[in-house]
Order: C-alpha cells, then structure tokens, then sequence
C-alpha cells in the first residue's frame, strides 16, 4: 500500500517570511508522521515535548492524548489517511485543507471520507494549540462522526 505523501513543496509561498515557512514544515512533518505514516513513537519524539491545547473536543489534550485517538482510529482504519491540498501560513498559524479518508481505495474520490480543515499554532517552532472544522461528505462518514463525535475528552472552548 502506497502511503499519500505530503508534499510542502508543492505549497510554498513566495510571500512567506522564514518563520512562516518553517511553522508549515513542521505542521506537514507532524501530519505527515501521525495521519499518514501513523508513526506514532517519532511523532511523539518530534512533537512531544510542551504543552498543547486540543480545541476539537473529542480529543484530549497533550500530543500523547491526541496519538492516543489516531492510535484507535487507525486499529478500525488502518488505510485512514490525508491529502493536504492547500497550506496556508500567517505568522504563527499553519492551516492545512485536506481530503482525509478511510480507506485507500476512496484516495482522490471527493464523494467519500472527510473536508478538514485544521488550524495549528505554533511557538518557537513547537505545536501549541490545534483547532478543526470536519465535514463528512458521504452517509458512511456522516454517520461516522454520529458514533464518534459525542464524546468529550478536554474542556476547552472550540474557538
């Protein structure tokens, strides 16, 4: 199985200061090891050290609590995956638009899996806080988020 490769690239802006280049290729190296190389142990060793705010309320704080979810995703999903189409930096935010599905055969049909659209903020290179906004696209997806979106695992506002 090939794994969907995030190409930061293919995103750079000419517009953007040093800093803001390298807040996304942080963010794309975080995503890229967690969502789609589901390699939690470097992720935790890249991205572990510090506090980080969950602000999607179903995952718990902490990158450990936040590997711990995709940990569970990927043991139903193991094909659970991204492709980021657009990055966009300002200052010390990374947004990521991403295509996020669950099975690789569903990769590049717009009519199956997830629009994400993830917002991270970064401090002195490190992940700080994270927020999302998920629309599920098909009924599988949709009813997805119904089983999995009630729980609540941290108590910080969504915005």
């Amino acid at each position: 199985m090939k794994i969907p490769q995030i190409r930061i690239e293919e995103h750079l802006q000419d517009q953007w200061t040093d800093q803001e280049t390298e807040n996304a290729r942080v963010v794309v190296d975080f995503f890229q090891k967690l969502m789609n190389e589901h390699d939690f142990d470097i992720t935790l060793k890249r991205h572990g050290g510090g506090s980080y705010k969950q602000h999607n309320r179903a995952i718990p704080n902490e990158i450990p609590g936040l590997i711990s979810y995709v940990k569970t995703m990927t043991k139903r999903f193991p094909e659970y995956s991204f492709d980021v189409k657009k990055i966009y930096a300002d200052g010390d935010y990374v947004l990521l638009h991403s295509h996020a599905t669950m099975k690789a055969k569903h990769r590049g049909d717009e009519t199956k899996g997830f629009i994400i659209t993830d917002t991270f903020k970064l401090q002195d290179g490190k992940l700080i806080e994270h927020w999302d906004a998920i629309q599920a696209v098909d009924f599988f997806s949709r009813f997805l988020m119904l089983l999995t979106g009630g729980s609540v695992q941290n108590s910080n506002p969504t915005f």
